[in-house]
């Protein structure tokens, strides 16, 4: 059987009523960080990523079919990507990211779908609002990581 309430002291119902504001607060951030968690801190959108991998494909395809004499196969399709890890770093004085994982892809016209590992160097836009793929380009210096670096699309929405 419960206590009366009504023979509790106004204190102890206001001390109460603070530490059941104080318990949800509580579960409030904890769930916000975990969901934050499951997600990634500044991890870019799915639609940039599978751009960044077809994009990635491109530029290999083409060195390659340039320095063959052939013409490149055109855009792939990337599919099931899965990032296995990701770290915060700096491109040229830009926040990035460094991401590896595996992701699924085939070419144009080809019915044989390829399970491949994958790293990516993806700068940030200025505003927060865009992503460019980013490739190591040796070092002008010798002691800094040059970049060359490619607008991934902005989704419209």
């Amino acid at each position: 059987m419960l206590p009366d309430l009504s023979s509790l002291s106004p204190l102890v119902l206001r001390l109460r009523r603070w530490m059941q504001r104080g318990f949800a607060l509580i579960c409030v951030v904890v769930l916000g960080l975990g969901m934050t968690a499951c997600t990634g801190v500044n991890q870019p959108p799915r639609s940039v990523l599978l751009k960044a991998l077809g994009l990635q494909i491109e530029l290999t395809q083409s060195a390659i079919a340039s320095s063959l004499d052939l013409d490149a196969a055109g855009a792939p399709e990337v599919s099931r990507v899965r990032v296995e890890s990701q770290e915060a770093m700096t491109l040229a004085d830009h926040p990035g990211l460094h991401l590896s994982g595996r992701f699924d892809w085939r070419l144009p016209g080809d019915r044989v779908r390829v399970d491949s590992p994958f790293e990516l160097f993806l700068e940030r836009g200025e505003r927060g609002e865009s992503w460019r793929l980013a490739q190591p380009a040796g070092s002008s210096d010798g002691g800094h990581q040059d970049w060359l670096t490619f607008p991934l699309p902005i989704d419209a929405g």
